[in-house]
């Protein structure tokens, strides 16, 4: 298997025999298509080739020793359509370099917009849950109102007279600490007076 040269082996790839083929750029021959047909679509380019054809007419009609074209002008026919040959794919080769560039950034368009899209549905998604998180928590006013109902209901409960509940308290607790006896019945009229309030 050693014998075997890199052009027999069937791992090796083989080489190119053709070293001296032109090689050129593609993207600088499409970028130059693009200007020049660019300025084949210009009214610069239309005076310019306007004025030229005149001049070759009136020299070719007026001028006697100069006649390189007498009156059919056959040669500026031949110029015309050697332009026309070189013009027209040129301007298709511009107008499909056009045409992938305008592809290309209508798949960019519609992948932004996808993602916008899709940032638009979460951000919604966001929202709404943020919505009913907010209304499950209580706000500053539904516990003020329900602090307002508290403070009713103990009012309610509370005998009509301010001062005689704190009053009664403290002569409970004197009486249970002076007398070792009533200790049990003041700790429950104390234990009665604080459920009153």
């Amino acid at each position: 298997m050693s014998d075997l040269s890199g052009r027999q082996r069937l791992d090796t790839p083989r080489t190119s025999r053709r070293r001296f083929t032109p090689q050129f750029d593609v993207e600088a021959a499409g970028r130059f298509g693009e200007s020049f047909a660019r300025f084949l679509g210009t009214g610069r380019y239309l005076a310019m080739q306007t004025v030229f054809v005149i001049i070759w007419i009136l020299l070719n009609l007026f001028a006697l020793s100069l006649r390189w074209d007498p009156y059919p002008f056959i040669l500026l026919n031949l110029a015309f359509s050697t332009q026309a040959a070189y013009a027209a794919p040129l301007i298709l080769l511009a107008q499909n370099r056009q045409e992938n560039r305008d592809r290309v950034a209508l798949e960019e368009d519609r992948r932004r917009a996808e993602q916008t899209k899709a940032d638009t549905e979460y951000l919604a998604r966001e929202l709404a849950a943020l919505r009913l998180a907010v209304g499950e928590v209580a706000t500053r006013d539904y516990l003020r109102r329900e602090l307002e109902e508290l403070r009713d209901l103990i009012n309610q409960q509370l005998p009509s007279k301010g001062g005689t509940g704190k009053k009664k308290r403290a002569n409970q607790t004197a009486q249970a600490s002076d007398s070792p006896d009533s200790a049990e019945p003041a700790e429950t009229d104390s234990g009665i007076a604080a459920t009153e309030e």
